[in-house]
């Protein structure tokens, strides 16, 4: 009896085909999870399957916990599909609610906290095994800089236990559009990018329990990055302007004139103005700025 052929791969763009139908995706994963000594892997990777479980039924999201789709443990942490409709009762209640229940755990288990990394994405997936690109990009935001900078940032540990990262597309639909219980100034913007990798995503941070040194000295300066557009811009700039850049004559900065040093001044009417020297001197002055010109390049 011969043996069955496995099925061919689907040519890209050669027919058309049914779009499959779109699925949201949730994916957690443990900080420091490969510093655990190996008898604790299997504990924690339960007790993650657990806590997420638990934050479903206490956010009122048991039918969500019944019905999710293709199911799968990372080691780590794990990753299911469920109905786009939930979205907005993920990102809130259920992530404020899971902090809260890390919190809890943390305090009672001192030699076995965890931390965790969430992501939230949605896109057209075949509801058989979720495969698809819309599941390689959620694990790519898991695994993406800013979300992992924020729970490596100083002063976090004892109450930083989440931070979830959305991508551009849940964040527009669910969050500008109204559907969720929290503002869009609960988010901050970051260029989601992972090392090694070619993926650079506009994406949205969310921290439910940020620390006193993140609300202090600011998300952006945790991260340690470029602002969030700059990163963004450069990850995806074209090759011909990267080339362009590259070849450009050696002697053209040099040739230029030296630019004299000078004040720069503004002209207040209302609102509020904010200045500052190169030694990190900071003023504040109320009115609306009104910029002089800069010289133009001599």
């Amino acid at each position: 009896m011969s043996t069955p052929l496995p099925p061919s791969i689907p040519v890209p763009n050669a027919v058309s085909r049914p779009l499959p139908g779109y699925r949201a995706l949730l994916a957690v994963d443990a900080k420091d999870f490969t510093g655990l000594a190996a008898i604790q892997h299997s504990a924690v990777s339960m007790v993650i399957t657990e806590l997420v479980d638990r934050a479903l039924t206490e956010a009122g999201l048991a039918e969500l916990k019944d019905a999710k789709s293709f199911p799968a443990s990372t080691g780590d942490g794990l990753v299911f599909g469920f109905d786009p409709s939930w979205l907005p009762f993920v990102v809130f209640p259920f992530f404020r609610v899971l902090d809260g229940l890390l919190g809890r755990h943390n305090g009672q288990f001192v030699t076995s906290r965890l931390r965790l990394r969430a992501s939230v994405h949605v896109g057209p997936l075949p509801e058989a095994d979720g495969n698809g690109t819309a599941r390689n990009d959620t694990h790519r935001l898991l695994d993406s800089r800013p979300v992992k900078a924020i729970l490596a940032a100083p002063g976090s540990e004892q109450t930083t236990h989440l931070a979830a990262i959305l991508s551009h597309r849940v964040y527009e639909d669910v969050v500008l559009g109204g559907y969720t219980g929290l503002d869009p100034d609960h988010f901050i913007e970051v260029p989601a990018t992972v090392e090694g990798k070619q993926f650079a995503q506009r994406a949205w941070l969310y921290i439910p329990s940020p620390s006193g040194h993140l609300l202090r000295h600011g998300i952006v300066a945790a991260l340690g990055e470029e602002r969030p557009a700059e990163a963004a811009d450069r990850e995806t700039e074209p090759a011909e302007r990267k080339a362009g850049r590259a070849t450009r004559k050696p002697g053209r900065a040099a040739a230029k004139r030296p630019r004299p040093r000078r004040e720069i001044s503004q002209r207040v009417g209302q609102g509020n103005a904010i200045g500052g020297d190169v030694s990190g001197n900071v003023s504040n002055t109320f009115g609306a700025p009104e910029y002089d010109d800069p010289e133009e390049d001599l």
